[in-house]
C-alpha cells in the first residue's frame, strides 16, 4: 500500500468520523490516535513461547515478527493522525506477541482482500486483523484465537430498553441493519423464533451505511442499531449519546472467535497460542483490551484451530 492509498484511507476514515460526530470532542479525546502511542502496553519476553518457535520456521525478516493488518477503523486498527502509522487494539496485540517472542514488530498495512494471498506467499508471518475462524478458512490457514467476534446492540441513552440477550428481548423492536449482512441473517432467525413463540416479529429497517443507521437511531425512527461491537464502542465513547444494551456472537448460535492467522502447516500457530495465553495470564492482554474499551470481547484462553463457523 503506497502513501497515496494510505492517505486516501485516512481521509475516508476522517470523513466518516466527521459525518457521524455530534459531540464537540474529537476522537483523540477518547482514544489515543497519535503516531507516538505513549500509552502503548508492552510485554516481557516469554521464554516458553520463544522455546516453542519451530526450529525450521523462517521468519519473513530475521529478528522481526512481520504482521499484516487492515486499517478498517478505530478502535481495532486505523491510521493515526500522521496518516501513515497504524494504531489500535490489533496493532497493540501484535506488539505484545512480538515482545513475547523477543522479536521486533514490523506491521504491514494491507487491504483486507489482499491478506490471504500475501500470507500464502510469505510476505508476512501472520495476519492480525479481526479475522474470524471459519471451517473454510481452516482449509488454507492455521489460527490462534485472541478475541470474540461480537455484534453489539446499542440504543439511545434515553431509551427505555435495558437489555437484549435473546430473541424475546427484541420482539416488536425496530432494528436497523444492512442488507445481506450477518446481523440480518441472525435477526431474521430471531424474528422467526419470536413468531413461533407467539411474540411480535422484529421489524428490520434497512439503511445503506453506518451514518444513515445512526441518524435513524438518533431521530427515533428505529429503536436499536446492531453492527460489529467494536465500531459502536468507539462511537459510544466519542459521541456519548448511545449506550450498549447487549452483545451477540457473530456466529450465533455458536461462538465466533477472532484469531491470529498463519500459513497452514507452518508450525507457528501453537507458538502464538502459547504466547497469547502468556499475556492473558500476566494481565497484559486484559490491559490492551481495556485501553481500547473492548473488554467485552476477551477470551478466557487462546486455542489453536478451534471449531470454526461452518461452511455456508
Amino acid at each position: 500500500m503506497n502513501i497515496f492509498t494510505r492517505k486516501a484511507a485516512f481521509l475516508a476514515v476522517s470523513t466518516f468520523v466527521s459525518i457521524l460526530s455530534v459531540a464537540s470532542g474529537s476522537a483523540e479525546d477518547i482514544f489515543d490516535l497519535s503516531p507516538d502511542q505513549p500509552g502503548r502496553i508492552r510485554a516481557e519476553k516469554d521464554p516458553a513461547a520463544i522455546a516453542a518457535i519451530p526450529t525450521d520456521f523462517k521468519f519473513t525478516a530475521p529478528g522481526k515478527f512481520t504482521v499484516a493488518v487492515s486499517p478498517g477503523g478505530p478502535p481495532l486498527a486505523t491510521y493515526a493522525t500522521d496518516a501513515k502509522t497504524v494504531v489500535g487494539a490489533d496493532p497493540d496485540y501484535a506488539l505484545a506477541i512480538a515482545d513475547s517472542l523477543g522479536l521486533e514488530l514490523d506491521l504491514i498495512p494491507v487491504a483486507w482482500a489482499d491478506w490471504p494471498l500475501g500470507l500464502a506467499s510469505s510476505k508476512y508471518d501472520a495476519v492480525i486483523s479481526n479475522v474470524g475462524v471459519t471451517e473454510q478458512r481452516k482449509e488454507k490457514f492455521d489460527f490462534s484465537t485472541y478475541r470474540q467476534g461480537l455484534h453489539g446492540f446499542f440504543v439511545r441513552t434515553d431509551s427505555n430498553i435495558q437489555e437484549i440477550k435473546e430473541p424475546k428481548d427484541a420482539a416488536g423492536l425496530r432494528i436497523t441493519v444492512g442488507a445481506s449482512t450477518n446481523q440480518e441473517r441472525i435477526l431474521l432467525k430471531w424474528s422467526d423464533e419470536n413468531v413461533k413463540a407467539g411474540l411480535k416479529p422484529i421489524e428490520l429497517v434497512y439503511h445503506d451505511d453506518d451514518a444513515a443507521r445512526l441518524v435513524a437511531l438518533r431521530s427515533g425512527r428505529v429503536d436499536v442499531i446492531v453492527q460489529p461491537h467494536a465500531q459502536l464502542v468507539y462511537i459510544e465513547a466519542r459521541d456519548k449519546n448511545i449506550k450498549r444494551v447487549g452483545t451477540l456472537s457473530a456466529g450465533w448460535p455458536e461462538r465466533s472467535d477472532v484469531a491470529i492467522t498463519t500459513r497452514k502447516g507452518s508450525g507457528l500457530a501453537d507458538t502464538l497460542t502459547l504466547a497469547t495465553n502468556g499475556i492473558i495470564k500476566n494481565g497484559v492482554y486484559a490491559r490492551i483490551l481495556a485501553r481500547w474499551r473492548l473488554s467485552e470481547e476477551a477470551l478466557p484462553e487462546s486455542r489453536t484451530n478451534p471449531p470454526g463457523l461452518p461452511k455456508s
